[in-house]
């Protein structure tokens, strides 16, 4: 026979599997959840905070007198228990649920409070410690999952900013080692002046330092926090004193202030983090476009740079890599935009005293945070650091591009410039050649100034050219 314990709530009661520690009301929403197969504890940093939350409650009740010593070290030590993993397996619920997430917080609840009263009884029940009366003493769902969505961002963030900082190192050490090589650059994907590879990844190490201090901008955010507001930010049903202990313990528990603020009508912070999350995809999957086009090829493409090979690239092509690491970055730009178009909505969903759709805010963007993070590291192990350059190819780039001739148009006049660019064209000579065939250089002259290395130094290349245009005359 099943050993089972009786559990009762405010529809009835229950036969709860007494090697569970959830109980009656995680029961009930699990019949009406496992719509993606995807439980909330897929990412833990919600119940994590959670048990945070919960134990920094259970003290801070325990030091106003509110709730009985033993009560509350019981179900502080339940909650240490909770942030080791033990529990994992006793939060079944799926990720997409109605009610603002009440099912989440009563099955944490439920799960400190079994615990709870099976260290003090030595059994699971409500005989000393209910999940309401006592685990959520003082608490609403509606102070908890916001707040808990906020704490358990700390470390994303903190793992953000460390990967967007290993990136751009990455990136610096490729603008040093690719600073000699001149290529071509291109605007609207057509020729343009030339430019070193290093000043086109210097572009790219500092985009990236850029989204690093924007993710830092928002990290104090995390530590701002509506608990204390209960049910609809009055504070109804906390007693005197705990609001102001609460936050003294979670400082503590945290090793940074925690700080209460007014977000339970409006979440705009979860879309503020969402949007930067968006900014850091969409950059990343810019620059890894740009180096599918740079490493394209390896015979009629740009052929600039070399993307590792890191696995065939076809099931019938022998020989065709793909660049597999930039493409899967974009795709994962395609699902963030996506998921930040889902909190936008979420947001504005929001009605009166209380945006329930925390599901959404949840599932959205912590999924946006693991993609990312797991992202930076592939792409800075497997891509850029392994990423060499096509010295000779960018050379012949560069040499043979006709906007060469915007030094003509700079030292001889603009329609002198487009005379030689036309003469470009028409004889497929590059600009050096064609300059000494139109008789407006030497060969001297025009291996001095028609260099493209010299065009990508305005402060080498100015006096050259004004050296040229007095020994002319035309200044």
């Amino acid at each position: 026979m099943t050993d089972v314990r009786i559990e009762r709530d405010c529809l009835g009661e229950m036969e709860i599997p007494n090697d569970q520690y959830y109980g009656i009301q995680t029961h009930r929403m699990e019949k009406v959840s496992g719509t993606a197969n995807l439980p909330v504890i897929f990412y833990p940093d919600m119940h994590y905070a959670l048990a945070q939350i919960k134990k920094a409650a259970a003290i801070a009740n325990g030091k106003i007198g509110a709730m009985p010593a033993d009560v509350s070290k019981a179900i502080a030590q339940a909650c240490d228990e909770m942030l080791t993993g033990k529990f994992n397996d006793q939060f079944p619920l799926n990720m997409w649920q109605g009610g603002g997430y009440t099912c989440v917080n009563m099955n944490v609840n439920e799960v400190i409070g079994n615990r709870a009263n099976e260290i003090l009884t030595g059994h699971k029940g409500t005989e000393k410690v209910h999940p309401n009366t006592h685990v959520n003493m003082g608490q609403s769902t509606n102070d908890t999952i916001p707040s808990a969505t906020h704490l358990g961002m700390i470390g994303r963030v903190d793992e953000l900013i460390k990967q967007l900082d290993l990136l751009a190192g990455s990136l610096r050490k490729k603008e040093e080692e690719f600073k000699d090589v001149v290529k071509v650059g291109r605007t609207c994907i057509q020729d343009a002046l030339p430019l070193t590879l290093g000043q086109e990844f210097s572009g790219y190490a500092s985009v990236v330092e850029r989204m690093a201090r924007k993710v830092r901008h928002l990290r104090p955010g995390c530590f701002e926090i509506v608990m204390g507001g209960s049910a609809v930010g009055t504070g109804f049903s906390a007693a005197p004193g705990y609001k102001d202990a609460l936050y003294v313990e979670l400082s503590k528990q945290y090793g940074e202030e925690v700080k209460p603020f007014d977000g339970f009508q409006n979440p705009d912070f979860i879309v503020e983090v969402s949007g930067v999350l968006k900014e850091v995809a969409m950059t990343l999957s810019k620059i890894c476009k740009d180096f599918r086009l740079m490493g394209s090829g390896p015979r009629s493409g740009f052929m600039e740079v070399n993307v590792p090979a890191l696995s065939p690239g076809s099931s019938i092509m022998p020989g065709k890599i793909n660049p597999t690491v930039p493409e899967m970055v974009i795709q994962i730009s395609h699902q963030v935009v996506g998921n930040d178009v889902a909190i936008s909505m979420a947001y504005g969903e929001g009605e009166l005293d209380l945006n329930v759709w925390d599901a959404t805010f949840y599932k959205c963007l912590f999924e946006n945070f693991q993609l990312i993070n797991s992202e930076l590291e592939i792409l800075r192990v497997f891509c850029v650091d392994g990423m060499t350059a096509n010295k000779e190819r960018c050379a012949q780039e560069a040499n043979s591009s006709i906007a060469l001739s915007t030094v003509v148009a700079t030292a001889l006049g603009y329609p002198m410039g487009v005379k030689v660019a036309h003469y470009c064209e028409k004889t497929g000579k590059n600009v050096r050649e064609a300059v000494v065939e139109m008789g407006l250089m030497t060969a001297e002259e025009a291996h001095k100034l028609v260099d493209p290395m010299l065009m990508t130094n305005p402060h080498a290349a100015g006096p050259v050219v004004d050296a040229f245009k007095k020994e002319k005359k035309l200044i």
